[in-house]
């Protein structure tokens, strides 16, 4: 746990420890005013229980609801939530300029054994006054969680901290997927396979506009939002932490699933929970 007043060591070196990201200690308002918090709120839920619904229709369900906003308003609120509906459409985004496109290589490919596909992904988190990104890189085949990030900023210097500690914790997949976001898309977030002399892993890339093309670490956010961020308030990033810790030891411990013939992640994988609770 973080202790802010502990002088004999510096909140740097305590997260370090911990390993998670300073910033995720502290909310700064980023921006919005408190009623487009509250419909991002419950954007965020509508997309995550209907993740085919589009802008306009979240608009008009927001509408029913007695939430005003109108298709404007929506469309920017999803747009910095990077909300992605699931069914193919044109120009749904972009990637960033210079930044390289890698084809999609999972398609009719069977999932067969452990660490044969990782995959990462963001996602918005709404706290008590605010919100935070969350990003995790996942084992397809045994859908353990491999590491876990917050951050109030959604850069690419998180994302490849991330992915560096399921690295130096776990090896390498034959098969890396992400969407096309810029931050997985930058020369700054490919190269770690380089710079981990790990050149033989293949990189793989949503389909524009696909969701479902990422669809295992989708269902991880409906779940961690439904089962843990939905029933709470999070004051601060601290107690968001926790609550995060508590939910992905359960999650990859004791969570069975169907997909795994009610066995649990970790037992697929192969791991024992004194591996993933020596970092706390």
């Amino acid at each position: 746990m973080i202790k802010k007043e502990n002088k004999g060591i510096t909140l740097t070196r305590q997260c370090e420890l911990v390993g998670i990201n300073k910033s995720s200690l502290y909310y700064e308002r980023r921006g919005e005013s408190e009623t487009n918090l509250e419909l991002m709120k419950q954007i965020d839920e509508l997309h995550t229980v209907h993740p085919y619904y589009g802008a306009r229709r979240i608009q008009k369900t927001l509408v029913r609801k007695g939430y005003s906003g109108n298709i404007k308003r929506i469309r920017r609120l999803m747009f910095k939530m990077e909300l992605l509906t699931s069914y193919p459409k044109r120009n749904l985004s972009k990637i960033a300029p210079g930044h390289k496109k890698y084809p999609y290589l999972l398609r009719n490919v069977a999932i067969t054994k452990i660490n044969q596909v990782w995959s990462t992904d963001i996602t918005y988190i709404p706290m008590q006054k605010g919100f935070m990104y969350l990003t995790a890189v996942i084992d397809w085949h045994s859908r353990y969680v491999l590491s876990w990030k917050l951050s109030n900023t959604m850069n690419v210097e998180f994302c490849k901290e991330c992915l560096q500690e399921a690295i130096d914790n776990y090896g390498a997949p034959e098969i890396f997927n992400t969407d096309q976001g810029s931050q997985f898309t930058s020369e700054k977030f490919t190269s770690i396979w380089k710079e981990n002399q790990l050149d033989n892993v293949k990189i793989s890339m949503d389909g524009k506009g696909r969701a479902t093309d990422n669809a295992f670490i989708e269902r991880i956010w409906r779940s961690v939002k439904q089962e843990k961020i939905y029933n709470s308030t999070f004051a601060d990033g601290t107690a968001l932490w926790m609550a995060l810790t508590e939910y992905f030891n359960f999650y990859n411990f004791d969570r069975v699933h169907q997909s795994n013939n009610y066995k649990t992640p970790s037992e697929i994988y192969g791991v024992k929970q004194l591996e993933f609770s020596e970092k706390d």
